[in-house]
């Protein structure tokens, strides 16, 4: 195992009760108040403010988001690509290519049929077409994609740790 993994298990080692409840509450509510967190766990805000920092030096918390509905602002396309790499070897410099595409909001490293499997949100067809034609099919390593559109999300969550 990699030392950097060594560390981050070591980190998750360490974790409490508290750890996991701060946790999995300001996954529901980010927005929660420490002293309303606190309130809620039975401990002071500044105890929370403690543990928030805690991890996020230990890189488990890394940052806050926001959750916006990309429909309402007009993306309507959700796409999945799956994609064949000429040579897994090409991972690498093939996920830092897929990077730089302002579309595909998320990729993973994949086993089964494809190398690598990306989720892709466009204004509309036309944009998602040009993303998988001019931009995809242009990165050294992509052997082919399939591409599956989404018809409907159904519902999308964090998974429960406490």
């Amino acid at each position: 195992m990699e030392p950097k993994n060594n560390a981050k298990l070591n980190a998750v080692k360490s974790l409490d009760k508290l750890d996991l409840q701060i946790i999995q509450h300001m996954m529901l509510d980010a927005e929660i108040s420490y002293a309303d967190l606190g309130k809620q766990l039975f401990v002071s805000g500044g105890t929370i403010h403690v543990r928030i920092k805690k991890l996020e030096d230990l890189g488990i918390v890394q940052g806050k988001r926001l959750a916006v509905d990309m429909k309402v602002l007009g993306y309507d396309v959700i796409a999945f690509i799956g994609v064949y790499l000429e040579k897994s070897s090409m991972y690498d410099s093939v996920a830092l290519a897929l990077k730089n595409i302002p579309q595909i909001v998320r990729l993973n490293y994949t086993t089964g049929n494809y190398s690598m499997f990306a989720e892709i949100v466009c204004k509309d067809i036309q944009q998602l077409r040009y993303v998988l034609h001019d931009e995809l099919q242009k990165i050294k390593g992509i052997e082919r994609t399939e591409t599956f559109i989404s018809l409907e999300e159904s519902f999308s969550r964090n998974v429960r740790i406490v």
